[in-house]
């Protein structure tokens, strides 16, 4: 009446049998031997075990082999852990953001000075830019700057930033700038001649930037000096050094920054 006997066969096919993941440090016991150890990795397709003498055995993951506190369970090779997901980052060492399009054009604007200057704001903040939805355009120059800013009617809606170079005490361009005073309207700037110097020199392969005497072309200058044939040429050669914001001087750092704070608020 209680039909085939619970006893007869094989035990540990009539019993579900625990698996374990074979972690290094896990102490187990091989069933068969009675070798007591703990796990320290695998060889062909074994379990290695170090019993407390400091010897070691290679034993097969079958069903059943082992006893963990006096149990029998299935020993089994963990499965491998994924490596984190590194963060991207922009060139501006901003956090990079997968799958977002850029954001349609605010009104507000980021003038400088030239073609050279955009792009290398291109280059270092252009991700930053095209998710914030800032447009970055060049002017000829600043000689006309409060002009330019009357004709753009800033406002709260319409933000708008300027970087100029060589904003110093005592220069020209610091009474260009002096001359604009609006509460939509930031201008910040750096100490170089132009935009080239703002790069470290290492990375263009010069232990300092060339001294050029006033009165004489800045650029034609320095490509005189470090025997480059012209300005479009070194400028290539420039901006292809530049490659993330530890290319560049802090200033244009902190400057560049500010406007982009100052346009997206």
């Amino acid at each position: 009446m209680y039909g085939e006997d619970v006893l007869s066969g094989n035990w540990r096919r009539r019993k579900v049998i625990p698996e374990v993941d074979a972690e290094p440090g896990l102490v187990v016991e091989d069933a068969d031997s009675g070798f007591c150890g703990a796990v320290t990795g695998f060889e062909l397709g074994a379990v290695v075990l170090e019993d407390r003498h400091g010897k070691r055995r290679n034993f097969p993951l079958a069903p059943a082999a082992f006893l963990l506190d006096g149990r029998p369970v299935t020993l089994r090779r963990p499965a491998p852990v994924a490596a984190p997901a590194q963060r991207k980052m922009t060139a501006s060492g901003s956090i990079a953001v997968d799958g977002v399009t850029a954001r349609v054009a605010r009104a507000g604007r980021i003038w400088v000075e030239g073609i050279h200057d955009a792009a290398l704001v291109e280059r270092i903040w252009g991700d930053d830019l095209r998710i914030e939805g800032v447009v970055v355009e060049p002017l000829d120059g600043i000689d006309d700057l409060a002009a330019a800013v009357r004709d753009f009617r800033p406002g709260p809606r319409r933000r708008l930033g300027v970087l100029v170079d060589h904003l110093v005490p005592g220069s020209k361009e610091s009474r260009i700038v002096a001359s604009v005073d609006h509460p939509d309207v930031l201008i910040t700037g750096h100490p170089y001649v132009d935009i080239w110097q703002a790069v470290r020199p290492e990375r263009v392969g010069l232990r300092k930037w060339p001294v050029i005497p006033p009165g004489r072309p800045w650029k034609e200058g320095v490509c005189a000096a470090v025997g480059v044939r012209d300005t479009a040429d070194m400028w290539r050669r420039i901006l292809a050094s530049v490659n993330s914001y530890k290319d560049v001087e802090t200033p244009l750092i902190n400057s560049v920054e500010r406007l982009i704070d100052h346009v997206t608020v």
